[in-house]
């Protein structure tokens, strides 16, 4: 999936000359976190989020600083920090680096810019002009209409087994040369050593995303490396 077959289309933005009220109120009232700043000529100019609202001279959350801390700061970045909590106008509090997709962008590069940058959203542009934009919601929104497509088709226990074991030899993590997979009536059972308690839980994932899996029966044991104890699920316990 690309960015324009997620993206909201019809954007709520700002105006740059706009109040840090009027700002407020918008997003209020659409219920959203962030905004998008937009100049009279239809260039994306910054971005306005619920973050920038923190540190607010309304409500005498701006920073206090020692002043040899002030001192070690410089008047510069105490200046800035001055302009962002007592602005009165968006321009004055937007983020100004704003990091944009365009339309054909895939999703994974979407993520890996919000998880880069620590954004919520990201403006998707076209020519030069702001046409969507792609929150955290949008990509939810996707994951379930994708995982409605995927409708589950009945497997056989065989078929269990190997697409299991492939998935297994994929993940680096896993510990498939140490790992035996016994598969009956759609139950899989796991048997085998880890080395870290982690990948009993990520085992139990990979074969509850098998489609026909009915349940999974952890016997898997945990040595741990240094010392070499050992430890068995309950599972493991019960059928001694």
């Amino acid at each position: 999936m690309k960015a324009e077959d997620v993206m909201t289309r019809e954007v709520i933005s700002i105006d740059p000359d706009a109040t840090v009220l009027q700002a407020a109120r918008l997003m209020l009232q659409h219920h959203i976190s962030g905004l998008p700043v937009i100049d009279k000529d239809g260039n994306l100019v910054g971005v306005l989020s619920e973050g920038d609202f923190l540190r607010r001279r309304e409500t005498r959350t701006q920073r206090q600083r020692s002043r040899w801390l002030e001192f070690l700061m410089g008047p510069g970045r105490i200046a800035a920090e001055y302009s962002h909590s007592h602005g009165s106008k968006v321009a004055e509090v937007m983020t100004t680096e704003v990091q944009t997709v365009e339309t054909n962008a895939a999703l994974e590069d979407i993520v890996d810019i919000m998880e880069r940058y620590r954004i919520k959203r990201v403006p998707v542009v076209c020519g030069g002009q702001t046409v969507g934009i792609v929150t955290r919601s949008n990509l939810m929104h996707a994951m379930v209409s994708l995982a409605r497509q995927a409708e589950p088709s009945a497997t056989d226990d065989a078929s269990i087994r190997e697409r299991l074991l492939a998935e297994m030899q994929k993940e680096h993590w896993a510990p498939a040369a140490m790992t035996n997979v016994l598969v009956h009536d759609g139950v899989v059972e796991l048997w085998g050593v880890i080395v870290d308690e982690r990948q009993r839980q990520a085992l139990k994932v990979a074969a509850e995303n098998i489609p026909g899996v009915k349940a999974v029966k952890d016997h898997m044991v945990w040595v741990e490396p240094g010392s070499g104890m050992t430890i068995e699920t309950p599972d493991a316990a019960l059928t001694h």
